[in-house]
């Protein structure tokens, strides 16, 4: 196919799908195909073009795009258009990626269900009824779409890996400073990460070689190759002493259904050759690092909007804002001292694993005009994070972790397994996650839209 005809196809397939999941909020159709334009012209005379040359791709709608409205999901920004791109979105573009337009978000990415007052709700293209969660749900219902391969994302509290679980697809949330926060945003930034989603295990490990990498604006970037590409294509996973506890040795409620699919994941690693314990590790302070320093980085990022614009925010946005700008210096002190707890009972962990296999979310996909799940095991939920705690509290250890298809539910919805490594072993829950969907092969079982 010409880069023309790709796109041409790419166009056509979100005119097919988004009246029914409303993945896509902003298109540049023009300027797209002017591009691929230009890739064949330079490909027909022989030039040297990137790896991606040609490849199109929707952006998450809070990653800036130069030139392409960014609005953050929220009525504040509704007219936005950037000047620059961000770090993500530059380098994809540096890989030769060609930006057609970008997708749905939750207000300030703020929550797992993507929905709010601008664009509407994003729907699972499994059954448009129900939540494609977030916050990168737009992103991840695209991809399992066939609208694109691959797409970024970023990922807080699960924000990746939740709406991979749901769209039954891939989905990575790095170690902190593969692909660096930089100035002058929120250089020191470290609980939301930018990261990929895809079908398939080898397109996040490529994007990951060409989109990671120190910055000179990056304080803490990591240096050293990440060598994600290189993966062990084999199915053998004997030697690796893998921890597998789909609800966190009890520490997380998981509905009943969800627990069954992925506990159907052990006798597929033990077949694959791995030793399997069933311990969990101690993340007893876990929830306080999550919610404290989550608080900070709201403030940090949106506190200076709310004088102006409070009355245009969600409630929980609000909220979360407001605890962050409640912070005094102990809880400061409190969350220090719990992250180096938090540390020290991870590193004791992955002293005696290799990875920690869990499960990605604890419930089914659920109604899509719902804010988050009302109920969780028959039991409501009074706290709209407490569904979230499989991958939120993981995000607060800042260690690794993918979201890898699973199987399904006994109604057809998908369920993710989540595959956690120790920080900066990003490569190791790819193998893993590689081995384990080469002889599932779940992704291949699409949508019917």
């Amino acid at each position: 196919m010409s880069s023309r005809e790709l796109v041409e196809a790419h166009l056509l397939r979100i005119d097919e799908i988004n009246p029914r999941v409303n993945a896509v909020i902003t298109v540049d159709a023009d300027g797209a195909l002017a591009s691929a334009t230009e890739v064949d012209e330079l490909r027909a005379r022989g030039s040297d073009l990137p790896l991606l040359s040609g490849i199109p791709m929707t952006h998450k709608d809070t990653h800036e795009t130069a030139g392409m409205r960014t609005t953050f999901g929220s009525p504040i920004f509704a007219e936005n258009v950037p000047n620059r791109d961000a770090l993500i979105v530059s380098r994809l573009k540096s890989a030769g990626v060609i930006s057609t337009g970008k997708t749905n978000v939750p207000e300030f990415a703020a929550g797992a269900h993507t929905t709010n007052p601008v664009f509407g709700t994003t729907r699972n293209p499994y059954d448009t009824a129900l939540s494609a969660s977030g916050s990168s749900g737009g992103a991840a219902a695209a991809i399992a779409c066939g609208v694109q391969a691959a797409g970024d994302g970023s990922d807080t509290g699960g924000s990746l890996r939740l709406p991979a679980g749901f769209n039954n697809i891939v989905g990575l949330r790095p170690s902190n400073g593969w692909i660096p926060h930089v100035s002058p945003d929120n250089p020191w930034e470290w609980l939301s990460q930018a990261g990929f989603m895809a079908r398939r295990v080898a397109d996040i490990a490529m994007l990951m070689d060409l989109c990671s990498g120190p910055d000179r604006m990056g304080p803490a970037a990591r240096v050293e190759s990440g060598g994600f590409s290189k993966l062990d294509s084999g199915k053998d996973l004997s030697g690796w002493a893998i921890g597998f506890a789909p609800n966190l040795g009890g520490q997380v409620e998981v509905e009943n259904e969800v627990a069954e699919v992925v506990g159907a994941a052990g006798p597929v690693l033990t077949g694959l050759g791995a030793h399997l314990s069933y311990e969990a590790p101690t993340l007893d302070d876990a929830v306080e690092v999550f919610r404290v320093a989550r608080a900070y980085e709201f403030a940090k990022n949106y506190g200076h909007l709310v004088e102006g614009h409070a009355h245009e925010m969600k409630n929980s946005l609000r909220d979360n804002i407001q605890a962050g700008l409640n912070l005094g210096v102990d809880d400061l002190f409190a969350l220090d001292d719990a992250r180096a707890r938090l540390w020290v009972a991870m590193q004791d962990y992955f002293s005696r694993h290799d990875v920690l296999v869990t499960t990605t979310s604890q419930v089914e996909p659920f109604a899509a005009d719902l804010d988050y799940p009302d109920s969780l095991s028959g039991k409501p939920i009074s706290d709209y994070m407490a569904w979230v705690y499989a991958t939120s509290l993981i995000s607060a250890t800042g260690c690794p972790a993918i979201s890898v298809p699973a199987g399904f539910s006994s109604t057809g919805l998908p369920v993710g397994l989540q595959i956690i490594g120790p920080v900066g072993a990003d490569k190791r829950v790819l193998e893993v996650a590689q081995a384990f969907e080469s002889v599932t092969n779940h992704a291949r079982t699409h949508p019917l839209l």
